[in-house]
């Protein structure tokens, strides 16, 4: 035994023998002062820890999110269900990517524009690779973007590359090079890439039927760890974990499961028996019952406006302005956002959604004042409609070369998609239009049908349907008249020289004060021509759970970009002193 050892156990002599000495209610008192002791020394170095150590998220947790549909083409250039767009987004990434405030630098590790707006060049990072540890180079870029503008793989994404041509310049750098200036260009550059190397011996037209659309690799945040088939071959679930070297920093969340499901029943019913997490993309009965669960829900705005498109060209009496007037002014559209969306909507006025910095441009109520049904009868009969013995209204029009007359009668057909919503919207507008002299059949379509049997081929009379616009919210393919016939996305058939005239001067310009004032133009022009009947904006609705930190999602422009941040959400935290984090930094 040592000095030391002697000294210290001749201190605890000293205490022990002291104590002894006490007498019964010395010794209590002691003893109370003793715990007071420790409970406040306890208490303190609980407040210095507050103040001096901060929680981090640390890698670990797992998301089980219930996704409804099955995946089929995981592929940047060919995702056209919500399915493939959700994976896609976890598993690729592009040039770009979008951030809540804008798009930033991805792969990219810088972008160069002309001063004329018409060259971009970009240099890829020199760490950027694939999943596979390849990197990515100028080849895989140009690769993706040529297989987006060929016609024989008809991408979703092929009109937002027409005509935009590239150069190599070298490995690491690819030159885009546009006839007119486009501001909205740097949108398209949130492109995923896809690895050449894996791709390059596919026949196009094998692209979607190729396995490497099930069997993904990407460059983005997530990475395929393991799936599950079943019996029939469909898969059942994707587990995905962190891709190490992504660009935008590893994710911290340890798995991600993404689980398919036929149909959103079953999903619904995953999420309450516990089987998920989170479900997004759900409707708005859904979500009633999911909150009455105890769920948390968001509610993102979506860049997506909700019309009744009037198709003259197809129905004779929508070539009467009065009707399409009379028609928009009955529409109620607070019932509609009540009733048909459970409050999960924000009215629309115009083509531009709202919440995505049009309020100033186009405030709401600025549009026609709605459900006004004796107004719109006044409009119909002040220009000769008038009810016949089954109380339907009519009006002759005569043909003073022809020395003829033809009887209108008042009666039209509202097409529409098989979703609750849509239905339900559906019949309340067709009741309102009956309540005006009309005569309404509501006829529904499977999506599927409805795109190739109805909006392809431009056979209906009224439509009711969204138009999702991306970050630059970008009308020109919704409304300009050369986008009239299919696959173009102007269905009401509008055209007007005027409103091309704002839509190009929109397009083309690099001001933004010009571009607001061109929008303004045309937006008075389509509302006075009343080619549509604006309705609302249907939020994106996403349960997820509590445990999942730093969830970042106040707004987007497409449902997979919920998972824009992915890789900031975090689940596991610990504590550690500042000092540590500010070494960190340093």
């Amino acid at each position: 035994m040592n000095n030391d050892d002697i000294s210290r156990v001749s201190f605890f002599g000293r205490i022990k023998s002291i104590i002894s000495s006490f007498g019964t209610t010395e010794r209590t008192v002691f003893v109370l002062f003793a715990i007071l002791f420790i409970v406040s020394s306890l208490f303190i170095l609980n407040a210095i820890s507050q103040n001096y150590m901060t929680e981090v998220p640390v890698d670990g947790g797992t998301l089980e999110e219930g996704v409804v549909g099955f995946p089929s083409t995981i592929n940047p250039v060919l995702a056209y269900t919500d399915t493939d767009k959700d994976l896609t987004e976890l598993i690729y990434s592009g040039l770009l990517k979008a951030t809540p405030t804008g798009v930033i630098p991805d792969l990219a590790s810088k972008i160069d524009v002309s001063e004329d707006g018409l060259t971009y060049d970009v240099t890829i990072r020199a760490d950027a690779v694939f999943q596979d540890n390849t990197p990515v180079t100028a080849d895989d870029v140009m690769f993706t973007v040529g297989k987006v503008q060929s016609p024989v793989i008809n991408s979703p994404k092929q009109s937002n590359w027409s005509g935009i041509e590239m150069q190599k310049v070298n490995d690491k750098e690819v030159k885009f090079i546009l006839k007119k200036i486009y501001p909205g260009f740097t949108e398209n550059l949130t492109l995923g890439i896809l690895p050449k190397h894996m791709w390059d011996a596919i026949d196009p037209s094998l692209f979607a039927h190729s396995l490497n659309n099930q069997e993904p690799i990407g460059s983005g945040p997530y990475t395929i760890k393991s799936s599950s088939k079943n019996s029939g071959g469909i898969y059942e679930f994707y587990d995905l974990v962190p891709f190490d070297k992504y660009t935008g920093g590893k994710g911290h969340i340890a798995h991600i499961i993404a689980r398919f499901f036929k149909n959103e029943e079953s999903a619904v019913d995953a999420y309450l028996h516990g089987n998920i997490n989170s479900l997004g993309g759900i409707s708005p009965n859904s979500a009633k019952k999911l909150e009455a669960s105890g769920a948390t829900i968001k509610a993102i705005p979506l860049p997506r406006t909700f019309a009744i498109f009037f198709n003259q060209s197809h129905a004779p009496i929508l070539l009467n302005q009065e009707v399409r007037q009379a028609f928009d002014l009955s529409i109620d559209r607070a019932e509609l956002i009540n009733s048909s969306l459970q409050g999960y909507g924000i009215l629309a006025t115009s083509p531009l959604p709202a919440r995505f910095g049009t309020e100033d441009l186009f405030p709401v109520g600025t549009s026609t004042p709605s459900n006004d049904i004796e107004a719109a009868k006044k409009l119909l009969s002040d220009n000769g409609w008038k009810a016949n013995a089954d109380g339907i209204l009519e009006k002759k029009t005569a043909d003073a070369k022809k020395k003829t007359s033809t009887t209108l009668t008042l009666h039209i057909k509202l097409a529409t998609s098989n979703i609750p919503e849509l239905k339900q919207t559906a019949e309340i507008i067709a009741k309102e239009w009956r309540a005006i002299g009309a005569s309404v059949d509501v006829e529904i379509f499977e999506p599927s049908d409805l795109t190739q049997k109805v909006i392809a081929t431009r056979k209906f009379d009224a439509l009711l349907f969204g138009n999702a616009k991306g970050r630059d919210l970008d009308l020109y393919p919704f409304w300009h008249s050369s986008q009239r016939n299919y696959p173009g996305l102007n269905i009401a058939g509008y055209a007007n020289v005027k409103a091309d005239k704002f839509l190009e001067q929109a397009r083309e310009t690099s001001s933004s004060t010009l571009r607001d004032i061109a929008y303004q133009g045309f937006v008075k022009e389509l509302l006075n021509d009343t080619p549509a009947a604006f309705l609302y904006s249907p939020q994106y609705i996403y349960a997820v759970p509590r445990n999942i930190l730093n969830v970042s999602i106040a707004e987007m422009t497409t449902p997979s970009e919920r998972f824009m941040s992915v890789s900031q959400w975090y689940i596991e935290t610990e504590k550690i002193w500042n000092f540590f984090i500010s070494k960190k930094q340093e």
